[in-house]
C-alpha cells in the first residue's frame, strides 16, 4: 500500500493574532502626564494669560518629594509651614509649581497669595502696567491667585494659603517678608528658597 506523504505542519506565529478592541473602537492609550502650566495658559480664575517666562534650566524634582515641614506644637492655630528648596533664580518657578499643585489638589484660586521678596512676579508686573487701581481691585475681589511683593504686605489681606518666593539673592528683609506672610497665612505657608536662609529665620521664631 503506497504511503501518503505527511502534510507539512503549519506553525502559528509565536506572537499570535493582534487584539482587536471590542465594538470596533480604537484601543485606548495611556494619557501623558501633564507638565507644568506654561505662562501662556491661564490658571483657573485668571482673566487672561500673563507674560511668557523663560523655561527653567533643568527639570526639578516634584515639589511634594522635596517638601519639609516645620511643626509649631506650641500654637495649634498657627499655619502649617512647608519648605521647598530653591535657589533665588529658581524660586519663582518653584512657587508657580506649588500654585499649580494647590490648584490641582482642589484649592480655589482665591485661596492663594504669592509673595516675592525680590523682583515682582511677571504676572504682577504685567498687571501693574495697567495701573495700580486695576491691580489692587483684583486683590480686593479675591477671586484669583494674587501676586505681590513682600514690601506691599501692609495692603495684603489674609488668605488660606500664602506662597513665598525668596527670589532675592542677598536681601536682608527675608525675616520681615516671612513674618508678614506667616501672619496672613490662614492654614498653610509655603516658602520656596535657600533652606539655610529660611531655616535660620524660621528657627529664630519669625
Amino acid at each position: 500500500m503506497p504511503l501518503i506523504p505527511e502534510e507539512p505542519q503549519i506553525h502559528e506565529s509565536a506572537q499570535g493574532p493582534r487584539a482587536t478592541p471590542a465594538s470596533g473602537r480604537a484601543a485606548s492609550t495611556p494619557r501623558p502626564v501633564p507638565g507644568p502650566r506654561s505662562a501662556a495658559t491661564p490658571r483657573p480664575g485668571r482673566p487672561g494669560p500673563g507674560p511668557a517666562r523663560p523655561a527653567p534650566p533643568a527639570p526639578r524634582p516634584h515639589p511634594a518629594s522635596r517638601t519639609s515641614q516645620t511643626a509649631r506644637p506650641e500654637n495649634r492655630s498657627a499655619p502649617q509651614i512647608q519648605l521647598i528648596p530653591a535657589v533665588a533664580a529658581a524660586a519663582v518657578d518653584a512657587a508657580d509649581e506649588a500654585v499649580d499643585l494647590l490648584l490641582d489638589s482642589g484649592r480655589t484660586p482665591g485661596d492663594i497669595l504669592v509673595v516675592t521678596t525680590g523682583e515682582q512676579h511677571p504676572w504682577a508686573a504685567h498687571e501693574l502696567s495697567f495701573g495700580e487701581a486695576a491691580y489692587w481691585a483684583q486683590h480686593d475681589a479675591g477671586e484669583d491667585v494674587f501676586f505681590a511683593r513682600a514690601g506691599a504686605a501692609g495692603r495684603l489681606k489674609p488668605r488660606p494659603v500664602v506662597v513665598v518666593a525668596v527670589n532675592d539673592a542677598a536681601g536682608d528683609d527675608i525675616a520681615d517678608a516671612l513674618s508678614g506672610a506667616l501672619a496672613r497665612a490662614g492654614a498653610l505657608l509655603i516658602v520656596c528658597g535657600d533652606p539655610r536662609r529660611v531655616d535660620a529665620v524660621l528657627g529664630a521664631g519669625v
